[in-house]
């Protein structure tokens, strides 16, 4: 059953094996030979080679061992020893070093070198590597690796000699007694997928733990993480808003299987256990930072959101960016734990960075769109513009797009790339908005009867405290087919359009008065048919205005081409508004 189990286990690792945990690299150089006294020639271009059992490097060459061993293939698991041995004494030999690597062997195959040359920086030399000890009744013995070349073959790392010869007289000696002699037999004995049933028992229950654990780290931890949120920006944090229990647990959860790895006495067991343990903390660490950064941003939006629109614009592009690069981190970290070379992929990222810009294109001009949106601010959020045959509300400056709610509530995403050499009409930024109209009045309308209408409605906007005087003007501007066309130009002095529109109704019914007070009236675009004798213009009205500017003209105070500065001065600002009969009018009074 153990056989079985282990064969399952070196199946596993065999699998992980595409994500570079194989015992064999991804290529290795041979090393020249050893320089001789001859003068020095042109060294030959270094030979690529990869070795099909994985000898080329420390860690291939003792995972491919107990990956030998363990499926009792003697004559593969032979091939990784320095030794000449053979037949029965070979399988002996085999056995003991197995026994060795899986009972009172104190090493870590995880972090043993995957490199070709191994690793230099031990006491050792530079062909020879340390796989781990062994403590025996008469002291700690090395295990180790001798990096050898045989002929016009390439160097490959074995099992050196002079460990092999220890071999018998280490088993001899070695009394290793672990949790499995102190367990019923059933515990030790059956094995479920990789790992026997005590193991499985005990991660189970680590599971349940580490949860609880995390639970009170967490209450013991929030209080920092408020204490750091609040000199980093600024502003209090409720408790509510930091949800950091999550990634807290599974870091706590990637302990325990440190832990686990730590105390496991199988190099296949610490292998495996040691890369799940590194990726779950480098998944809670993303995690951790992701929600640390929500938290950060989502206050400092709170925060800037009653003084800027643009901060918060900006904010939400950079929350975004930084958490894609937290992701990309994260994943590149996962990769180098898996064995993959990442100073070689972001070298290829490099050679391929063309493509990639140009398969991106639309992407990244969506982009860098987003960013010259947010830093030159023709929009923000909460702006009501109009781009292209679009108009609506400002919603959300995103890396692609930016979203706007429509008149009709529907959203509408225009990418940003677009958007940014797209003619953008900002309403929100007007300082007062245009009052512009056009009048046509009835061709039977008198001349003094329009010099009335025209003064009196240039007086109606000199008055008006809503309407700049200085820009206020009426002016006749044509014969048309079937009316006198009148011009209205001027500004309220509203930036709200709600506001303007109360306005722009209180000049157009004054409008109207006026035009009615003088006897005449409003043209009709069509043409009309008269079955019985017209009554006419009123005429009591029409001398009334025909008298007011006969007045005007005998008392030189004709208000054309318009009123004196006296006279403007006089009655600017003096219009009664809101109506005196307003129902505004009368509740300002109570």
């Amino acid at each position: 059953m153990v056989k079985i189990s282990m064969a399952v286990v070196i199946f596993l690792v065999s699998c992980l094996g595409a994500t570079g945990w194989t015992a064999q690299p991804p290529r290795v150089s041979i090393e020249t030979k050893e320089k001789t006294q001859r003068p020095a020639e042109p060294e030959a271009a270094p030979v690529v080679y990869n070795d099909p059992l994985g000898r080329s490097t420390p860690q291939g060459t003792v995972l491919g061992f107990i990956k030998a061993a363990a499926q009792e293939d003697y004559e593969q698991a032979l091939r990784y020893l320095d030794t000449r041995t053979t037949g029965t004494a070979a399988q002996k030999l085999i056995a003991g070093l197995q026994a060795i690597l899986e009972g009172g062997f104190s090493g870590n195959l995880a972090v043993l070198s995957n490199k070709p040359e191994g690793s230099l920086d031990d006491d050792l030399l530079p062909t020879v590597e340390r796989v781990g000890t062994v403590k025996t009744a008469s002291g700690s013995i090395d295990i180790l690796l001798e990096r050898l070349q045989r002929g016009k073959e390439p160097p490959i790392w074995l099992f050196s000699a002079a460990t092999l010869t220890r071999v018998p007289g280490i088993q001899r000696e070695l009394d290793v007694r672990s949790l499995d002699d102190y367990l019923p037999r059933f515990l030790v004995s059956t094995w479920f997928l990789w790992f026997p049933l005590w193991q499985w028992i005990l991660f189970l229950l680590l599971v349940p733990l580490s949860y609880a654990l995390a639970a009170v780290a967490t209450r013991l931890f929030t209080p920092l993480v408020l204490l750091a949120l609040r000199r980093v920006a600024r502003v209090r944090a409720d408790q509510h808003v930091v949800k950091l229990t999550g990634p807290v647990r599974i870091l706590m959860f990637a302990l325990a299987i440190w832990v686990i790895s730590l105390y496991s006495r199988s190099l296949l067991g610490s292998l495996f256990w040691t890369y799940v343990a590194s990726t779950l903390t480098v998944i809670g660490a993303t995690w951790f930072c992701l929600r640390v950064m929500d938290i950060v941003f989502k206050l400092k939006q709170r925060q800037f959101s009653f003084t800027s629109s643009t901060k918060v614009s900006l904010l939400q592009l950079l929350e975004k960016l930084c958490k894609v690069l937290a992701v990309i981190a994260g994943a590149l970290v996962i990769l180098y734990l898996a064995g993959i070379n990442i100073a070689a992929a972001i070298t290829g990222l490099g050679i391929g960075g063309i493509a990639i810009a140009f398969a991106a294109q639309k992407t990244l001009e969506n982009l860098f769109g987003g960013v010259m949106i947010i830093s030159d601010r023709p929009i923000r959020v909460g702006d009501f513009c109009r781009a292209g045959d679009t108009m609506g509300t400002v919603e959300n400056i995103g890396l692609r797009s930016t979203r706007i709610r429509t008149l009709k509530r529907t959203v509408v995403s225009v990418p940003n790339g677009q958007l940014a050499v797209m003619n953008l009409e900002n309403f929100a930024v007007r300082d007062k908005i245009w009052f512009h109209h056009h009048l046509s009045l009835r061709y039977e309308t008198t001349a003094d009867q329009l010099r009335y209408v025209l003064a009196e409605i240039r007086k109606m906007l000199y008055g008006h405290p809503k309407v700049e005087s200085t820009s206020a003007r009426v002016r006749f501007i044509g014969f048309a087919s079937s009316s006198l066309n009148l011009e209205v130009f001027a500004y309220i002095l509203e930036r709200e359009y709600e506001p303007f529109l109360q306005v722009q109704e209180d000049l157009l019914l004054r409008i109207m008065d006026i035009v009615e007070g003088s006897g005449s009236g409003f043209a009709f675009p069509s043409q009309t048919t008269y079955l019985a004798s017209d009554a006419g213009l009123d005429a009591a009205k029409s001398r009334e205005a025909v008298d007011t500017v006969r007045q005007w003209r005998e008392q030189g105070r004709l208000p054309f081409p318009d009123f004196s500065p006296e006279t403007i001065a006089e009655i600017e600002n003096k219009t009664e508004y809101p109506p005196p009969e307003s129902a505004l009018r009368n509740k300002r009074k109570e």
